[in-house]
This record gives structure tokens, C-alpha cells and sequence, in this order.
């Protein structure tokens, strides 16, 4: 939305104003990554040891009539590099067993072959000729472009794409763990209610996804237990019992995973134990008047 009035925006005011991924495949990135293939790959000053992934960045127009320069940061990354490498392999391996039964006949060839061979097919009757495979497929796996108007570093390119990544394929994910992909409801005054505390959840896990991975920063090794799901799953181990007295106690102590997660939230075993002691209290309150 463009600024009214005199002056400049504040700049807490001034946003990104976009984040782009761009495929590998397309001809001007291509290009790019070929000119600077081998100028940066494995080489540990240009390492991103938090994503296993080298960067290297240029400048320039993203498109010709381009009014300004933006910021191309190239990654490569063995382990995508490993991933792509034999799944491009296995579509190729596909392809080629079609072509070769088709060589020498009239084929019907999509758009998709062409990415990965060079087709020679006779022009009258439409018969395949030959199938040369193109090498250069092969050469860019593992690599990807992010594009910023901004300047950035790549590490920062790179946090903040998958930071909307991870946020876009949340709010994707309300279809699938809120089970909005049918609201089963009779009103309109219903469903609105039911999106909205839907939202309220969304906003809540997103929290927790960002501490908890702000946490996992600190430590020295990944856990399985730091994601919102697994911190769920061992917080819901933590209940009140009642006991024979009639009193409620917790079932037992905070474990140390617990405590890893707690202090993600802030939180540690003492603030527990008080939440713990009080709610017993409550319900003992609540049981005598019951009688």
C-alpha cells in the first residue's frame, strides 16, 4: 500500500515487499547458476552450517526493463543435491523405457520430455527419431535461487523464506489437524465461530513453533521432542491425581524433557508444582461444597 503524505515512512513501516523462490530450471536462473557453479560449493567460509547449505550472492536486474537491482542469493546443498540427483534419475530411467518402445513409430511426446531430452521426430507423420539426454539437467541439482529487493544477507534471505514457508504451510495445514477440511455445521453464526477459534489455535501453535525452535538454537543437539506436536504429546504427561484422602497431587515429578520444553515457554518444575498445588486446592474447595 503506497505512503500518503509528505514525508517518508517510518522505517519500522518500511516492509519486504517480497521473497521469491525461483526454480532452477528457469533459462535467466539457469544461467546464473552455471556462471557461478563452482565458486562457492564447499567451501566452509560460505557455509550456512545451520541449514547445511553454501550461499553466494549477486546483484542485478531481475528482469530487463527492471528498474532497479535485486539481490540473487544462490544455495547448494549436498543434501538436496543427493534428494534431486536420484529423483531426476528415476523420472529419466521412466522416460527413457517409453522412448525406446516408441522409437521408430508415431509417439505422442509431452512437453515434459523435452525438459529432459533432446527429441529429433520426423515432422510428416510425428515418429521419434531420436532421444539424446540433456546432461545439463543433472548438473543443477541441489541448487536454488531466493531473490530480495533488499539488501540481506543470505542467511537472512534464507531464514526469513522458510519462516513464511513454515507459516504458509500452516495455515495450508488448518484443512488437515483443525479438521476444517468439512466445518459440519448448520449456521452461519456457527461456522464463523468455529473458524475463528480455529485462528486463535493457528496463532497459538505458530508461537510455540517459533520458541520452541529458538530453544532447539541453544542446545547442543536436535531432539525429536522440540516440535509442537512431540512438546504436546510429553506436556499432556503432566496430570493431577486424587488420591485416597481426596486431595490431588501431580502423578509425578517434572521429567528433564519436560523441563527442556517448559523453558522454551519461560516456564520451569517450581511454576508447575505452584499451578499444581493451586488447582488441588480448588478442587478440594470445589468438592466440599459439592457435599
Amino acid at each position: 500500500m503506497p505512503w500518503k503524505g509528505k514525508h517518508k515512512p517510518p522505517a519500522e513501516l518500511v516492509v519486504l515487499t517480497f521473497v521469491i523462490m525461483v526454480k532452477g530450471m528457469s533459462e535467466s536462473v539457469r544461467r546464473m547458476i552455471l556462471e557461478n557453479k563452482g565458486e562457492f560449493e564447499n567451501i566452509r567460509k560460505y557455509n550456512i552450517r545451520k541449514y547445511k547449505t553454501f550461499r553466494k550472492t549477486i546483484k542485478k536486474k531481475l528482469y530487463i526493463s527492471d528498474e532497479k537491482e535485486r539481490y540473487f542469493h544462490i544455495y547448494y546443498s549436498d543434501q538436496k543435491a543427493c534428494v534431486e540427483h536420484e529423483q531426476i534419475e528415476a523420472k529419466i530411467d521412466r522416460m527413457t523405457k517409453y522412448l525406446n518402445s516408441s522409437k521408430g513409430e508415431k509417439a505422442t511426446v509431452g512437453d515434459g520430455y523435452k525438459k529432459y531430452f533432446k527429441l529429433e521426430i520426423h515432422e510428416d507423420d510425428g515418429t521419434i527419431i531420436c532421444a539424446r539426454e540433456r546432461i545439463e539437467v543433472i548438473d543443477l541439482c541441489g541448487y536454488f535461487v531466493i531473490v530480495t529487493p533488499k539488501q540481506m544477507t543470505a542467511e537472512e534471505a534464507l531464514e526469513l523464506y522458510k519462516s513464511r514457508d513454515v507459516s504458509e504451510k500452516m495455515f495450508r495445514g488448518d484443512k488437515s489437524y483443525l479438521g476444517n477440511r468439512s466445518l459440519r455445521v448448520q449456521s452461519d453464526e456457527t461456522a464463523s465461530a468455529k473458524i475463528f477459534v480455529e485462528f486463535v489455535a493457528l496463532i497459538v501453535r505458530s508461537r510455540m513453533y517459533v520458541l520452541l525452535k529458538d530453544e532447539v538454537k541453544k542446545l547442543d543437539k536436535k531432539p525429536n521432542y522440540m516440535t509442537v506436536p512431540a512438546a504436546i504429546r510429553e506436556l499432556e504427561k503432566i496430570e493431577l491425581v486424587r488420591q485416597t484422602d481426596g486431595k490431588y497431587c501431580m502423578d509425578h515429578a517434572v521429567t528433564a524433557t519436560q523441563k527442556i520444553i517448559l523453558k522454551a515457554f519461560d516456564m520451569d518444575a517450581d511454576q508447575i508444582q505452584d499451578k499444581a498445588v493451586g488447582l488441588s486446592r480448588l478442587l478440594e474447595k470445589y468438592a466440599e461444597e459439592g457435599k
